[in-house]
């Protein structure tokens, strides 16, 4: 991956961006955005479009979501520790122990996560699935007025951020889902422009609240009238124990981009990404799905009267852990075929079905 790429996925990773409050990842893309020339613009609902190509008759959106999943401070008690909501689909096992950022007007204050000790749970306890109410997060204070000197009700925190590098080009940390999606699609305009034979508009959109109801993505698309559509997100790897692949789909780290096929996807578009990976030497595999996606894609192929739409996914292990894991590679694969989907469409007819 060339050096100002992983630049940009690491400082992706780095950026705070629970759900509702996903300013600093966003300003992380118009910074990156701009350093190659691409059109900035964004929306009341707090999503930011990057684009090229902007009066081309034919509209694309790439939608790759910018929040994450994290914690909202709901209660400060007397001895200054600190009770939150969950924001998005946690397991509660995966919270306890720890460590977490509550990003404040203060800048970020770091705590842990933690309950009574293991010795201290009585027998019906310990059998029980950890509930997240009885989880607080600790900053060291000793009163209420001390921790609400630099903690508000209504800031967010998440788990740790950053990256960590492993071997065979795998990276693990939280926030994968979606920042490695949202690279993929900024980082596949940026490759589209590059190539110098883009024809239709493309708007690569850092969609906001995917995880609390694939909201931005609906909002988004609405504004933009796209078209054509491709989300791009996440998927489960299976090639980890315990997962079953006849229900999951055989996905492999450093296998390639993930292209899905179902009722969600316009077998159009899904057919010319095989196509396009298959004549250009780009690595994929090809899951299906039976019923309309958790994700973008979901919202964008409903927007006004119906978009042509496509899902690309990275495959990732541990999804919504403080250990997700991905492959360098396989973000290559995906900016890759997203730029070479995008130049390939020159009129948006050729995702029409036709009929007679």
């Amino acid at each position: 991956m060339e050096t100002q790429a992983f630049e940009f996925l690491k400082n992706l990773l780095e950026a705070p961006g629970v759900s509702g409050a996903e300013h600093e990842v966003q300003q992380v893309v118009a910074t990156y955005a701009k350093s190659f020339g691409a059109n900035l613009r964004s929306d009341l609902h707090g999503n930011l479009i990057v684009s090229a190509n902007e009066t081309s008759e034919t509209r694309m959106m790439f939608a790759g979501h910018a929040d994450q999943i994290g914690l909202i401070v709901s209660y400060i008690d007397d001895n200054g520790f600190i009770f939150t909501q969950t924001v998005g689909g946690w397991d509660p096992q995966q919270l306890i122990g720890q460590t977490v950022v509550i990003w404040s007007q203060n800048g970020g204050v770091p705590g842990v996560i933690s309950r009574k000790a293991i010795h201290l749970l009585d027998e019906a306890e310990r059998k029980k699935v950890v509930d997240p109410r009885a989880l607080w997060i600790d900053i060291g204070c000793s009163s209420r007025a001390e921790t609400e000197a630099l903690v508000r009700v209504g800031d967010t925190a998440t788990l740790k951020l950053g990256l960590t590098r492993l071997r065979n080009d795998r990276i693990t940390g939280p926030a994968m889902d979606n920042r490695t999606g949202l690279w993929v699609v900024v980082e596949g305009l940026r490759r589209a422009m590059l190539a110098g034979s883009l024809k239709a508009g493309v708007f690569a959109v850092a969609t906001v609240q995917e995880e609390i109801g694939l909201r931005g993505a609906q909002t988004a698309a609405y504004s933009i009238n796209p078209h054509i559509g491709i989300a791009v997100d996440v998927t489960h790897a299976t090639d980890c124990p315990d997962i079953d692949p006849k229900q999951q789909g055989t996905v492999g780290l450093g296998k390639g981009a993930v292209i899905v096929r179902g009722p969600n996807m316009s077998p159009m578009v899904s057919s010319r990404l095989v196509e396009l990976a298959q004549k250009n030497a780009i690595a994929h595999q090809i899951t299906a799905l039976g019923k309309a996606a958790p994700n973008d894609s979901n919202p964008l192929q409903v927007s006004r009267g119906g978009v042509a739409t496509g899902l690309v996914a990275v495959p990732n292990r541990y999804m919504h852990s403080a250990v997700e894991t991905v492959s360098l590679l396989d973000l290559e694969h995906c900016a890759n075929l997203l730029s070479t989907f995008a130049c390939s469409v020159s009129s948006a007819e050729e995702f029409l079905p036709m009929y007679s």
